[in-house]
């Protein structure tokens, strides 16, 4: 327990700790953009590969991976120079997440950093007993092929690793923001958006509510599904505001206009209103969300809170059906698995993965036919002045011979 959480009270459950962690310099970001006030009681550590972005951050814990290799330079922008070093320091990522019951890795996927140590960090925060969610933030199409092929790359390594991955496609974002917004504002946009999906998890299970979603619902709904998440945030105020909400969740870019909800597997929603949230509107939302989903197995959280006055926010969290691996995310998983042979846990939740893949038609190649090579009619070429000398002879061969003709060996 932490100085910030409440005491216990005889007879009620322990608090879980919940433990985040921002990875790479995108993901430090994140974690000081946190409100210390509106996460009380959450545990802050970051990760890098240098020390610049960790002396600048506010989080009490600092974890520098670093090597001989490195020299204090950091990866160089190569998730593969950095995912090796989590590797090799595996121990020292699984200690920093003892005793944790949630762990949240908040990083940006396409540099050295993020992308390399992430998937490895949300292994050893399994290993050592917690549930794992990751929220992430994908390149823009403006940062380049390296950027985003890096990213995808690190995402297929994720998710089997992760209890649910919240992520924030870069394609997706560019729809909600102004394009004649900085550089500086896009990111800090972005970066808000992936907070409001934290903050929807973080409220549902923190705040007391008027419907309590409790810590085993989460676990129930998101242990072992290893997916890939999308979530949206909303609000709206005024008469209407049940309604409005509805409209604006089924137009939301982030949910693909409505579609993540009729492809969803699980879908968590959590309603929040400044005063006199009614059960009209509750049911008026929920049944909208119901229509939405199909069979979709569905947890609601609802709470008030008075800074909100007249508003009702509602934030949901979409997990979406498994799909059937990529030739991409076997050939990593293949790499990774063989790279952590020995290592306790290496490959957690791909053992259908392989099984789907062991299962394929293996396509058989046509024989070929046999080649066949014919002795060209090469004229004998004289040894000019050497024509005299006595061979090099060893066992009865002429060394002065190529080998290939020594030995009749046929030429591709």
């Amino acid at each position: 327990m932490t100085e910030d959480q409440p005491p216990l009270i005889p007879g009620q459950p322990a608090q879980p700790v919940f433990r985040m962690f921002g990875v790479g310099n995108a993901g430090i970001a994140l974690v000081d953009s946190l409100d210390a006030l509106e996460f009380a009681g959450a545990e802050f550590a970051v990760i890098n590969t240098d020390a610049t972005g960790l002396t600048t951050s506010a989080a009490p814990v600092k974890i520098q991976l670093e090597n001989k290799l490195l020299r204090g330079l950091g990866s160089g922008g190569d998730p593969e120079r950095s995912r090796a070093l989590a590797e090799e320091q595996f121990a020292t990522l699984k200690s920093a997440c003892d005793g944790a019951d949630v762990v949240f890795i908040l990083a940006g996927l396409g540099g050295g950093a993020g992308s390399g140590i992430a998937p490895v960090l949300a292994r050893a925060a399994r290993e050592a007993g917690a549930l794992v969610l990751a929220f992430v933030t994908l390149p823009f199409e403006c940062e380049g092929n390296r950027r985003e092929q890096q990213a995808q790359q690190s995402l297929e390594l994720l998710k089997p690793a992760a209890d649910g991955v919240i992520c924030l496609p870069g394609t997706k974002t560019a729809k909600l923001i102004d394009e004649n917004n900085s550089i500086v504002d896009t990111f800090r946009v972005t970066g808000g958006f992936l907070i409001e999906g934290l903050r929807g998890i973080w409220q549902l299970l923190t705040r007391p509510g008027l419907i309590q979603v409790h810590f085993s619902d989460l676990c129930n709904l998101l242990r072992d599904r290893h997916v890939e998440n999308a979530f949206a945030y909303v609000e709206a105020a005024g008469a209407g505001r049940s309604r409005e909400v509805m409209e604006r969740l089924l137009n939301h870019p982030l949910l693909d206009e409505g579609r993540a909800l009729a492809e969803s597997d699980a879908v968590l929603v959590s309603l929040t209103a400044g005063k006199g949230l009614t059960m009209a509107e509750i049911n008026r939302v929920m049944d909208q969300m119901k229509r939405q989903c199909g069979h979709a197995q569905i947890t609601m959280g609802a709470a008030e809170d008075p800074a909100l006055k007249d508003k009702l926010c509602v934030t949901v969290i979409v997990a979406k059906q498994n799909a059937a691996p990529t030739a991409l995310s076997l050939r990593l998983e293949s790499r990774t698995t063989t790279n952590n042979a020995g290592t306790t846990g290496a490959g957690t939740g791909t053992a259908a993965v392989r099984e789907q893949a062991a299962s394929r038609p293996v396509r058989q190649r046509k024989p070929n036919s046999k080649m066949v090579q014919s002795q060209l009619p090469l004229s004998v070429v004289s040894k000019g002045r050497f024509d005299k000398s006595e061979p090099t002879l060893h066992r009865g061969e002429d060394l002065d011979v190529p080998t290939f003709l020594r030995r009749g060996l046929p030429l591709n």
